[in-house]
């Protein structure tokens, strides 16, 4: 695929997962850069991620234990979600909650917190739309339902769940974040959030809060960007700024030449292997120095 059909492609399916999300509006234009309805097709199933692909850890790995369980968040409610843990190792571990894209609790995150849970950690992926009577497998339905959540109540459930993860049968009290696109977002927004209470959060190319509330931030951060990500590159400055300012531990990380989710190896065309190896053993380093 020529680079510069991709780049455009890519733009437009960036811009109905998290602007419009009018898919006949997307297909239409895709069809016209593609030169056709079948080349459409084609074209995004090359840049779309494909719940099919082969996770990286089997989600019956012999090596895991895992289950789904229910949180208690604010206001009385609950957050379910997936967990997994090694069926071997330490009897304390640190947590780390894995939070979804803008697609819900998918395949793929839940193979994310199987590959955290290998590396020794409790991993814990909720599903945040849980009020909403869980994930659907329809992925346009579940960007239209993150799109109407409460993001305050959201936050808050958040929060209570990381509150809930210090101290869960197992955890020695130390609980990390990180997440993707969306999820990148909120890790930003439960460092504000959670204060005291999150050691440390993993953010990929997730937009950020207002700079002022930085200062109500307490976790080491790590900010992880895709080079080709203006729509999200462009809220970065002000916030690693606002942190550095409030004397936080951040460090930011920027990936030439890649694309908005290249750690997402569902999504072949803007999976970059080295950049997502870059970053996740960057991230694994940042939980090993504060989560044991």
């Amino acid at each position: 695929m020529p680079d510069d059909l991709k780049a455009r492609a890519i733009a437009l399916y960036d811009q109905f997962t998290h602007v419009h999300h009018n898919r006949r509006a997307f297909m239409r234009d895709l069809a016209a850069l593609a030169g056709g309805a079948v080349a459409a097709e084609a074209l995004l199933a090359a840049i779309a991620p494909n719940a099919l692909q082969a996770a990286q850890v089997a989600s019956d790995d012999p090596r895991l234990k895992t289950q789904i369980v229910a949180l208690p968040a604010a206001d009385g409610r609950s957050v379910q979600g997936y967990l997994a843990i090694a069926a071997k190792g330490a009897r304390r571990r640190g947590v780390v909650m894995v939070v979804h894209e803008n697609r819900g609790l998918n395949d793929h995150i839940r193979d994310v917190a199987r590959r955290l849970a290998l590396a020794g950690y409790i991993a814990f992926a909720p599903d945040f739309l849980t009020s909403a009577g869980g994930t659907p497998a329809n992925e346009d339905e579940a960007r239209s339902l993150i799109g109407k959540l409460d993001l305050a109540a959201t936050i808050a459930d958040g929060t209570a769940a990381i509150r809930a993860l210090k101290s869960y049968p197992g955890s020695n009290g130390h609980v990390g974040v990180v997440g993707f696109c969306w999820g990148g977002a909120m890790v930003n927004r439960l460092a504000v959030a959670a204060g005291p209470d999150l050691a440390a959060g993993s953010a990929f190319y997730g937009p950020t809060p207002d700079p002022a509330l930085a200062s109500q931030v307490r976790a080491r951060l790590q900010l992880h960007y895709a080079g080709n990500d203006p729509r999200v590159n462009g809220t970065a400055d002000a916030w690693v700024q606002g942190l550095k300012a409030a004397g936080v531990s951040v460090e930011r990380f920027d990936y030439s030449g890649t694309e908005h989710a290249f750690h997402n190896d569902t999504a072949v065309a803007r999976y970059n292997p080295a950049a997502a190896r870059l970053a996740w053993d960057r991230t694994l380093k940042l939980f090993a120095q504060t989560l044991r």
